[in-house]
């Protein structure tokens, strides 16, 4: 019988996860018992993925204000720390903020504006058509930025982020200027060591400052790369990835996930005989058309997945196919011929016109899309995502 259903997408309920748990085998578990509860078979090809918290919970991977102040202090000494591009979320930055001035001296905070790298908006860019600043070459005080646009709640939060960033350094008796500029150069006439909090950005940023004289330079990614009095770390990417766990500690990403993921990978083929995949997941990468939030606040969507994974989609579109090379045909000749097509296809599309409008992103990224939509960040209760049918094609 002709399959009348592609990819299905399961998000499945698993024990609520806490540090020292074997993440593998309640994985693992929580695949099985909800194949036989809901009546499904485990294939090969089938994807299994695992978001990073719940692995970084079993991690037992968390750092107090007082490890990051450390750190911080550590590195910058007494000079006043220029806090570079940090992003607009409570969630994100707000522990990691105090931190940072809890191992501080003075800080001089420079928000990048309209909105930060991720699209958290503190001002609408046609207001400042409207009044005539560049955000590309016009440097703010915070005076000349509320005297053209006052407070500026952000539209989903509520949340003033000047006043309320600016107010957690100085809850740390730490004096704090705030500044506005996309120059990184910018900062270096204020003070020339600086902490660059920005993400995917942050290489760029970096090699502009080491180009123009800045003496002390650290990324967050260079912060809690190892443990500190004891402390969770990520030796890859520091505090990028991290999450607000209590009112005085951060979740950090999970470390060392390979061998996590290639584990169950092992653990699903000696019992059920079938290679599935396995992938560690974060945010996604997708951008909200309202909001204009870019999701992606994770340095990567995937931290640890398995080799089938790898790569990128390798796919025709039906409708070119249906619309140009097949349009004479109709009924099942059409279908016969582009089932014909498919099966034939080149194994590198690239360029070719029956791919164009496929997604040119890698596997890993779009899948962690999907997961990442499916479980949500609320209280659905499904940090697990099985998927199957996802490299399926008309044909099967």
């Amino acid at each position: 019988m002709t399959r009348a259903v592609g990819t299905v997408v399961r998000g499945l309920r698993s024990p609520i996860i806490n540090n020292g748990d074997n993440i593998e085998q309640i994985v693992v578990d929580t695949v099985l018992n909800a194949a036989n509860i809901e009546g499904f078979t485990i294939r090969d090809r089938d994807i299994v993925a695992i978001t990073e918290s719940v692995v970084a919970r079993a991690q037992g991977n968390y750092a107090t204000i007082d490890d990051i102040a450390t750190d911080v202090k550590e590195k910058f000494g007494d000079n006043t720390i220029g806090v570079v591009f940090p992003i607009l979320s409570r969630n994100r930055f707000s522990i990691c903020l105090q931190g940072i001035a809890r191992g501080a001296k003075r800080i001089v905070l420079m928000l990048s504006y309209p909105s930060d790298e991720v699209g958290n908006h503190l001002v609408n860019i046609d207001e400042l058509d409207a009044i005539g600043i560049n955000p590309w070459t016009d440097v703010l005080s915070e005076g000349e930025f509320r005297k053209h646009f006052g407070n500026v709640p952000h539209p989903f939060t509520g949340v003033d982020y000047i006043e309320y960033y600016k107010s957690l350094v100085e809850a740390e008796g730490v004096e704090c200027e705030v500044i506005f500029s996309n120059n990184p150069k910018t900062i270096l006439d204020y003070t020339k060591h600086v902490l660059t909090c920005d993400i995917h950005s942050r290489f760029r940023t970096k090699r502009i400052l080491q180009n123009h004289g800045v003496e002390t330079l650290y990324g967050l990614d260079d912060i809690l790369t190892k443990p500190v009095n004891g402390s969770g770390f990520n030796e890859e990417y520091g505090l990028l990835g991290s999450n607000k766990a209590t009112e005085d500690s951060v979740k950090l990403f999970p470390n060392n996930c390979q061998p996590i993921v290639e584990g169950i990978q092992a653990k699903l083929k000696e019992l059920t005989g079938k290679t599935v995949e396995v992938m560690v997941y974060g945010d996604g990468a997708f951008k909200d058309p309202v909001g204009k939030i870019w999701e992606l606040a994770d340095p990567v969507v995937s931290p640890g997945y398995t080799k089938g994974l790898e790569g990128t989609p390798n796919e025709v579109k039906l409708k070119y196919l249906a619309d140009n090379n097949f349009s004479h045909l109709r009924g099942d000749e059409l279908k016969q011929a582009i089932a014909e097509f498919i099966e034939n296809k080149e194994e590198d599309l690239v360029g070719a016109m029956e791919s164009q409008g496929t997604t040119p992103r890698r596997l890993t990224d779009l899948i962690g899309s999907l997961s990442d939509l499916t479980s949500g960040s609320g209280d659905k209760g499904t940090p697990i995502i099985y998927i199957q049918g996802y490299f399926d094609n008309f044909t099967k």
